[in-house]
């Protein structure tokens, strides 16, 4: 049955806004007619979210928060034991984001036609990925569906607290680096060139090596721009399709591994995303060769990835997860561990989870600790390259001056 969206006035005079279920428009507009309130907008939810699939259009309007916060209040409203048919109208009404509020009606009105919930969200993967809806299909199939909504709503609110984190802590440094390449590059392309004619309109200086050579620069800057703007956009193409190779790939996160500080933080966050995302899909309920296969997936790193499913070989094999992680040398000890000790007592969620926390605070230390380090190391390059410059230029200048004296 199609949803509308309305806005009115009541008897009062006062705005009215909601949804309600009807065969068609003109039905729709009777019942509000009947509970007193003179409709000025109505709109199909159900027709634009179709045609919003239909046509393509981007989900990423729908945001960590937004989904989180949907979740909870889902699980909220299944805990006090409202159907899932209304619970899921409730929060449709309820959800602030637009793009959102459309696809959960929709979900609704399939949920309400006999369609499971899973399946219902699976036509929307832009906004439900994999571990969500594994995670929804296993509260489906045990009951517990309220209980794996609130475990997902805090998994997803710690990945993007986690996300958050490390993207702040770069904001700084990279608008440091690009006001640094702004001022660089307006001292060589305007500043150095017209230093530079009068410095050839003095046929007795003598420049010192260190002069012709910011010269030299400065016009390769202006002359060769295209040149050099072309070479970078050639190189940065190969690069991605050197990347997207299984082999480039394999080489590429073989190098992230290895590099000092930045080599650790990347593990760290993977790591962290593994044992997180374990612990929550085996919480709910998700079958543990399942699970691997996510979560393979989650920590975006070739050689990890590798380790992880030579794990769910074992696991198919009736043999442990921490013995091939161990072997792979990928993993911390702390994580083999752990792993080890929770399939032994068989607390093995529980123990992925303490990791995850450790390896997330871990992670904001560390970020933290770079953070502050970045800032006057870059402060420190930063001067002393506009000092060589400036440097460059003046020792001609005081030159220029004597002669002139």
């Amino acid at each position: 049955m199609p949803v509308y969206e309305y806005k009115g006035l009541d008897r009062a005079g006062r705005n009215k806004r909601g949804t309600i279920d009807a065969e068609n428009s003109r039905i729709a507009k009777t019942r509000l007619k009947k509970d007193g309130i003179y409709v000025i907008d109505l709109k199909d939810k159900t027709k634009a979210a179709k045609k919003s699939k239909s046509s393509g259009v981007s989900t990423k309007g729908v945001g960590v928060q937004d989904l989180s916060l949907m979740t909870r209040q889902l699980a909220t409203l299944l805990r006090a034991n409202i159907p899932l048919v209304d619970a899921l109208s409730a929060v449709a009404d309820q959800v602030e984001n637009e793009t959102l509020s459309v696809v959960m009606a929709n979900v609704k009105n399939d949920v309400n036609e006999g369609s499971h919930l899973y399946k219902s969200m699976h036509k929307y993967p832009k906004i439900f990925d994999t571990i969500f809806l594994s995670m929804v299909e296993a509260g489906e199939a045990s009951g517990t569906l309220d209980v794996i909504l609130i475990r997902l709503a805090e998994f997803k609110e710690a990945q993007s607290k986690l996300n958050s984190k490390v993207k702040s802590a770069m904001v700084y440094p990279i608008l440091m680096f690009v006001f640094t390449m702004l001022l660089l590059g307006i001292l060589f392309i305007f500043v150095i060139p017209k230093i530079t004619a009068v410095f050839e309109s003095n046929p007795d200086l003598t420049l010192p090596w260190y002069t012709i050579m910011v010269i030299d620069f400065s016009g390769i800057l202006v002359n060769y721009w295209y040149m050099i703007i072309g070479a970078v956009a050639a190189i940065y193409m190969v690069f991605r399709a050197w990347k997207a190779t299984s082999n480039g790939r394999a080489q590429y996160d073989g190098i992230v591994l290895k590099l000092p500080v930045i080599g650790k933080l990347a593990r760290m966050i993977a790591v962290s995303r593994f044992t997180r995302t374990l612990s929550t899909l085996l919480t709910g309920g998700v079958e543990i060769q399942k699970c691997m296969a996510i979560v393979r997936n989650v920590v975006d790193n070739h050689h990890l990835a590798t380790a992880i499913d030579m794990a769910s070989e074992n696991i198919s094999e009736g043999e442990s997860i921490a013995g091939p992680l161990k072997k792979s040398g990928q993993f911390p000890p702390l994580v083999i561990h752990m792993v080890n000790i929770g399939e032994k007592t068989g607390d093995l969620e529980n123990m992925l989870t303490q990791v995850s926390d450790s390896y997330d605070f871990q992670v904001e230390n560390s970020v933290d600790g770079i953070t502050a380090l970045l800032e006057p190391v870059m402060i420190i390059v930063m001067g002393c390259v506009i000092g060589i410059i400036v440097f460059s230029i003046m020792i001609p200048m005081f030159q220029m001056s004597s002669l002139g004296g």
